[in-house]
């Protein structure tokens, strides 16, 4: 299979920066998968698992927010986060959820509930990123 030029940037910094046989990502529309030679494509991005193919190997991360682009032949994902499931604190995203939890049974308005929801789909991502390993 053929590789093509990825690179993955979030507020932190550069998340990636290099060559992928393939990238499954997922988007507010459903999974996506980029390959080489994809067609011009601009999405926005949920929360949920990533994997991108490298020497044939799969490479798992978490992703939440954003966009993924692909104009003239570059790839390119903007992410709110991206972890890559070595990175994942499995005790801390297991805090995060239950915390999550909590704001969610005492959120008293639409926006609160939008945002406890909003952190458990990411704490639930991290996790379950993380079992991959």
């Amino acid at each position: 299979m053929r590789a093509f030029h990825l690179e993955i940037v979030t507020p932190d910094g550069l998340a990636f920066n290099g060559e992928v046989e393939s990238l499954l990502i997922r988007t507010d529309d459903g999974d996506a998968e980029i390959l080489c030679g994809h067609a011009d494509f601009l999405a926005s991005i949920g929360t949920g698992r990533a994997r991108l193919l490298i020497d044939g190997k799969p490479r798992y991360a978490s992703v939440s927010g954003g966009f993924v682009s692909v104009c003239d032949g570059v790839t390119r994902v903007v992410a709110i986060t991206f972890e890559f499931a070595e990175d994942i604190d499995v005790n801390r995203a297991k805090a995060a959820k239950e915390r999550a939890e909590a704001a969610l049974s005492r959120a008293s308005g639409e926006r609160e509930e939008l945002v406890a929801k909003a952190k458990l789909a990411r704490a639930v991502s991290r996790i379950n990123v993380a079992e991959l390993l």
